[in-house]
Order: C-alpha cells, then sequence, then structure tokens
C-alpha cells in the first residue's frame, strides 16, 4: 500500500503551492471599510467590511524566502490555539495520571451493558444510542454557540471511549468533533457565522431561524447515521480500520492502566480540595446569582452559578465517599458544565477555557496527592505528548499567511463573483455555494469569511433577484462543510493530532462524506429559491 505522506509533510507542501500562486494571480485589493453591525445581543460593534465595487490591480507580490517567514507568522496568529492545546494536553496529563477517566469509562460501559437486558435496548444496540445522544449534544453545541476550538479539549476523553467500546479513534473523534462541526454548519443560532454574516447583509439577527432549524435537523441525522454505520463496520472488521495500528497506543495504555491495580481511596487533601472549591463557587454563586444567555436575539436570566454549586457540594461529597477517582470525574464535569455557562453567558473564548483546564489538571493532582514537583512534571509530559498537534496548528496557519501577503487572495474573490453576474437564479446560488466552498479551504474563519465576502455577495443577490437571507445560508453550509478536511483548520489539525490520527489518512477516509454533505447542502438551498419561507 502506498505510504501516506506525514502532516507536516503534506502542509508545507501547501504553503510552496500557495506561494506558486502568488507568482502567476495578479495581485489585487479591495478597499475596506468600517461599519456598525448589530450583535446578537442587540448591541453595536464596529466591523472592517469589503466596500463592493473597490476592487483594484496592484503590483504582485510573490513569495520567495517569506515560505520559512509564514510559519514563524502563522505560530504567533495562532499561539492562542497553540497554547491552548499545549495547556489541554498538559492538564489531561495530571488528570489522566490519577486513572479516573479510565476507571470512569469502565464504570460506565459496565452500567450501560446491564441495558442489555431490555429487548428494546438490545434492538437498538446500547453503543448505537450512546454515540447518538453524544453527537445530537455536540450538535446543539455546535449550532447553538458555534463550538469548535473547545473540541479539541474533549477529543482526549472520547477517542479512549470509542477504543474501549470496540470502535477506533476516528469514531472517537467524530463523536465530539465531527458532530459539533455538522451542526456548526447547520447552526441556527451560531452568533460567529449568521450572526456576523446577517448582520453585514442587513438582517434581521438569526432570522430565518425555522427553516435553518430543519436543515440542522437534516444534517444531525445524515452526520450519525454516517457514524453509526463506520462504527458498525469497525466492530465487524477491527484489523480494517485505518487506524487499526496507530490506536494501538490507545489500546496499550487502556490495557495498562486497566492491569494496574485499582486503590479506591479518598485522602484528606482530597476533602480539602473538594471545600476550597465549594467555596470558591460559592462565592461565584453570590457574586454572579444570574448569568445572562444571549439565544435568538433574546436574553435570558437563569441562575445557573448557584445550582452548579449546589450541585458540586453534592455531588463532590457523595463522589469522595466512593473514592478520589470519581471525585476527579466529577470536577472534570462541572469543568464542561462551567465552560458552556461561561462561552454562553461571559463570552469565553480560549484563554478562559485554557485557564479553567489548567485549574482542573492541578486540582485533580492535589486531590490525588501529587507534589508540586510531580505536578509540574506531568504537565510537561503532556505538554510534550501533545507538542507535534500544536506546532503541525502554526504551520497549517502559514498558507493564509502567503496567500495573503501575496494579494492573491482578493484577485481569486474578485474572479470568481464578477462570473456570477451574468448567470440564472439556480446557476448563481450554486455558484456562490461553490465559491464560499472553496474559499474556506485557504481561510478557515468564518467570521474573516463573512466580513470579505458578504457585502459584495449582498450585492449580487439583489441584481440577480436571490433572497438575502439563501446567500447567508449558502454561506452558512460553504464555511461549515470543509472545516472538517482543510489543513488549513486549526482545531482539525489539533484535534487529529491529540487523537494521533494523521492527517492522510483522515483525508482519505471523510472526503467522501464531506462531498456527500456539500451535494445535500446544495439540495436544501434550491427551496429557499422556489418556496416562500419565513425569513427569506
Amino acid at each position: 500500500m502506498k505510504k501516506i505522506p506525514h502532516t507536516f509533510t503534506i502542509v508545507f507542501f501547501l504553503i510552496l503551492f500557495a506561494a506558486l500562486l502568488t507568482w502567476v494571480v495578479p495581485g489585487g485589493e479591495f478597499v475596506r471599510e468600517t461599519v456598525d453591525v448589530v450583535n446578537a445581543d442587540g448591541s453595536v460593534s464596529q466591523r472592517e467590511v469589503v466596500k463592493g465595487d473597490s476592487f483594484h490591480f496592484v503590483d504582485r507580490s510573490p513569495q520567495t524566502w517569506q515560505v520559512f517567514s509564514s510559519l514563524f507568522s502563522g505560530f504567533c496568529d495562532k499561539a492562542d490555539i497553540i497554547i491552548f492545546i499545549l495547556m489541554v494536553g498538559g492538564s489531561f496529563w495530571i488528570l489522566n495520571n490519577s486513572h479516573a477517566i479510565d476507571i470512569g469509562v469502565m464504570a460506565f460501559l459496565r452500567r450501560v451493558q446491564r441495558l442489555n437486558r431490555f429487548a428494546l435496548f438490545r434492538k437498538l444496540g446500547v453503543n448505537n444510542i450512546i454515540i447518538s445522544l453524544i453527537m445530537i449534544m455536540f450538535s446543539l453545541f455546535g449550532a447553538i454557540f458555534g463550538m469548535s476550538e473547545e473540541t479539541i479539549a474533549f477529543v482526549v476523553i472520547f477517542v479512549p471511549l470509542a477504543i474501549s467500546m470496540g470502535y477506533d479513534s476516528i469514531v472517537g473523534v467524530c463523536m465530539c468533533y465531527m458532530a459539533a462541526h455538522v451542526g456548526f454548519a447547520g447552526a441556527m443560532l451560531n452568533p460567529f457565522t449568521i450572526g456576523i454574516a446577517q448582520g453585514i447583509a442587513g438582517l434581521p439577527i438569526f432570522s430565518g431561524l425555522e427553516y435553518r432549524f430543519f436543515c440542522w435537523i437534516v444534517l444531525t441525522i445524515i452526520g450519525i447515521c454516517f457514524v453509526l454505520l463506520y462504527a458498525r463496520w469497525v466492530k465487524r472488521n477491527p484489523q480494517k480500520s485505518p487506524t487499526h495500528k496507530i490506536d494501538e497506543y490507545w489500546r496499550e495504555r487502556s490495557q495498562q492502566q486497566s492491569a494496574e491495580s485499582t486503590h479506591y481511596h479518598s485522602p484528606r487533601i482530597a476533602w480539602i480540595v473538594y471545600a476550597v472549591i465549594g467555596v470558591v463557587l460559592s462565592w461565584c454563586a453570590f457574586r454572579f446569582p444570574t448569568t445572562d444567555i444571549s439565544i435568538a436575539g433574546g436574553n435570558s436570566a437563569i441562575c445557573l452559578m448557584p445550582v452548579l454549586a449546589v450541585l458540586f457540594w453534592l455531588t463532590g461529597f457523595f463522589a469522595l465517599r466512593k473514592s478520589v477517582h470519581f471525585f476527579i470525574l466529577d470536577l472534570l464535569i462541572f469543568t464542561i458544565c462551567y465552560l458552556v455557562v461561561g462561552v454562553l453567558g461571559y463570552s469565553w473564548y480560549v484563554m478562559e477555557i485554557s485557564a479553567l483546564f489548567l485549574a482542573m489538571g492541578l486540582l485533580s493532582g492535589i486531590a490525588d496527592k501529587q507534589s508540586a514537583d510531580d505536578l509540574a512534571k506531568l504537565f510537561l509530559a503532556g505538554c510534550k505528548d501533545i507538542l507535534s498537534a500544536a506546532l503541525v496548528v502554526g504551520l497549517a496557519s502559514g498558507i493564509i499567511f502567503v496567500l495573503r501577503d501575496g494579494k492573491v487572495i482578493d484577485t481569486i474573490l474578485y474572479g470568481l463573483t464578477k462570473s456570477l453576474a451574468k448567470a440564472g437564479e439556480v446557476t448563481s446560488m450554486g455558484a456562490m455555494y461553490a465559491f464560499q466552498t472553496m474559499l474556506n479551504i485557504i481561510m478557515p474563519s468564518g467570521s474573516a469569511k463573512a466580513a470579505l465576502t458578504m457585502p459584495i455577495m449582498a450585492q449580487f443577490a439583489d441584481l440577480t433577484g436571490i433572497s438575502r437571507q439563501a446567500v447567508v445560508l449558502a454561506f452558512q453550509f460553504g464555511d461549515g462543510f470543509t472545516n472538517m478536511l482543510t489543513p488549513t483548520s486549526g482545531v482539525l489539525i489539533g484535534c487529529l493530532g491529540i487523537a494521533r490520527i494523521p492527517y492522510g489518512v483522515w483525508l482519505k477516509w471523510v472526503w467522501k462524506f464531506i462531498l456527500f454533505l456539500i451535494v445535500i447542502g446544495f439540495l436544501l438551498i434550491l427551496p429557499t429559491l422556489f418556496i416562500p419561507m419565513p425569513g427569506f
């Protein structure tokens, strides 16, 4: 079998190809202007967008030695994601040293297998139910608040779970990463794509929600069915899995940890950690008695902090009475809960989430009676283990810098949009959708792409008689699907790095599914051209 190139090799050759384009594509630029954009919570912020008729050619800026400097620029630009990956990797290494996740996974699987006593669960398959529920949850996260970078932290949880269930690391990545990005593509309330795109296009924020909800249901069902079919195939033919040899790392780790005798205990220091965390959470509950959750342009004040504080006091106490391992799992669960609350209610991003996971890792280690030196060594070991995943994120980001500094992105945008002016509605819609899909391969940032393309696409929509809402939907699908295969996506590369799946293996496995999603996306766009819909 032909050997698949290393991920670093693939990305570096893509950087060279991008540099070649700067020698053959004419340089060009749009004039940018600053406009007021209405945010999802009703506030107004300023954003730099492209003026529709402002394109002009400029002198070429061929990239030569910049191929190498782009790597430095990529590392600087994605420093937040790189640091996030390292901090999450180090924190989970500390947590994994306690074997809490492995004990929790095995306990979970034992309890789940008991459901096979019931005929309905036997017929549906308990594992199928687990995978479906997890994917629905992450798909909702992607659809509601645009979960993307956050999935990196969950890969290290769901890959071992998938391996323990008899599947492979691809199924584990799909359970969290793919599910979130299918939801991201079919989002109803994603402020980072729909909110920005509709604001720039002059549409009411989150309008057209009804049809988007239908699209989300269709795409989520397709994603779940695809993963379940693949999971069943892997279960029957584990040797044929494209990551069977690669997953030996996870199987050996699982066997090694399961072979070690587990001493269930709750040291005094764990009770002290429990009390300290409880006091801090109680203070947060007093400081923030209600949390404003902004969804669909409306605000809801919910007593989330007090509820979580009370729940932690209760569950932490009963978990510690059983063993410190279950207390650490309880700490992990509440970390995830506070992550969701922070993102939805307090606009947290990778800095705050990194700090949250670092605190989780350190507190887990302290509860497990690790010394300060041991914590430092474990954290460094985790950073070392995940270093290649962090580095390839910066490497992939270098592609964007070569294209941007070579002044070819605007030229490509202008050339493609100019060809749409004389096309009919269906052809124009398809061309816009294809353009957004291809552009996402070299520019995976949804907010940046919205600022670049929506001012122009909105004008073309008016000229061709297409609804601006339909153009936003084309942007949404075009931005979402190819996120799952583009090497310029730091999130994808980070998740694959943590799961130890080479990019070439993932690309070979996923491209047919992404192509199918692209076709389904176009079929979902077509009804907006012919059928009157709310918001369209």
